[in-house]
């Protein structure tokens, strides 16, 4: 199935945590905390202005993302968990070192 999200929202799939800590503790399920970190998967075309004009997204498929704890509606789509959220919902995009120099 193909997921095309409409107007300012956007497809996102959680990346997990890792399960240890910087000591070396594993961390069990039921003490994990839910990754408020992601991969925009798909994002829809964007929102109207008062004028009619279409305003872009500013994240495109691909990136990482983080977001609120409470952000997004969970839905289940092919068998995978992924959050569908509007791009208000998004506090910031995760760049790279190397994303960041080539940009430069």
């Amino acid at each position: 199935m193909h997921f095309r999200p409409l107007h300012d929202r956007v497809l996102v799939r959680r990346i997990e945590a890792d399960e240890k800590t910087a000591g070396g503790i594993i961390i069990p399920d039921t003490a994990k905390e839910k990754p408020q970190e992601g991969e925009v998967v798909a994002t829809g075309p964007g929102s109207r202005s008062d004028k009619g004009d279409l305003i872009a997204l500013a994240v495109q498929p691909g990136d990482r993302i983080l977001f609120g704890k409470w952000s997004g509606t969970e839905v289940k789509i092919d068998g995978e968990d992924l959050l569908i959220m509007k791009e208000s919902d998004i506090l910031g995009v995760v760049e790279t070192v190397a994303e960041l120099k080539q940009a430069a």
